[in-house]
């Protein structure tokens, strides 16, 4: 094998590589009940405060950021960037890509501990007029509007898989997170749901 061919061999794949197929699947009569958009530059981080220390965080986020911390079970992100509450003084800082991140590990020295997930979890925005429909045949939470709303939040189980969603509108629109090992599986429930309505699949553009 050359090295040319051997450097190849070693470059960075996403989350999705290999498990997933740009296009239009599932039924074909009329519009795509479902749209899965794969978020493949999409920056995570773990926030976990330290003991004592959450009115510093909750100041250094708003001032230098402009975030707020969210209370429990919701989300609160502008445009693409913000933070997803994740368990007791956890939570999950999101934007466009990880070096939107960079600065977080410094800012918050001393009053956080920092940990860059971008490479850990597979992130998937479902939307669609019947995403709700198709999600109800795995997720084991009630996604109706009385009981799950915009800027709301829930780490669950979807097919027997973790996860962790959190519903960007009321389109609505979803942002699932799995493991990055359970991305194939969780893949193939999540087509196998979605086929009957006819689902679109679309990548992120990098920046």
């Amino acid at each position: 094998m050359s090295e040319a061919e051997m450097t190849s061999a070693w470059q960075p794949r996403g989350a999705w590589a290999g498990a997933t197929h740009v296009g239009r699947h599932g039924s074909s009569h009329g519009e795509a009940g479902v749209r899965l958009l794969l978020r493949e530059e999409i920056g995570l981080a773990t926030i976990i405060v330290a003991g004592g220390r959450e009115a510093a965080l909750r100041e250094i986020l708003h001032d230098r950021l402009g975030w707020w911390l969210p209370e429990v079970g919701t989300t609160s992100i502008q445009g693409e960037r913000g933070l997803v509450w994740s368990a007791p003084g956890q939570w999950l800082g999101v934007a466009e890509t990880r070096r939107d991140l960079s600065s977080l590990q410094e800012l918050l020295q001393g009053v956080a501990a920092v940990t860059d997930q971008s490479d850990g979890r597979a992130v998937v925005r479902v939307s669609g007029h019947r995403a709700r429909a198709m999600l109800a045949k795995g997720v084991a939470l009630d996604l109706h509007p009385r009981a799950f709303r915009t800027e709301h939040t829930a780490v669950t189980n979807i097919a027997h898989i973790n996860a962790q969603i959190w519903q960007r509108d009321e389109g609505p629109t979803y942002d699932i997170m799995v493991a990055r090992s359970f991305a194939g599986s969780f893949w193939s429930w999540l087509t196998h749901a979605a086929a009957e309505f006819g689902y679109e699949v679309e990548r992120s553009s990098a920046r």
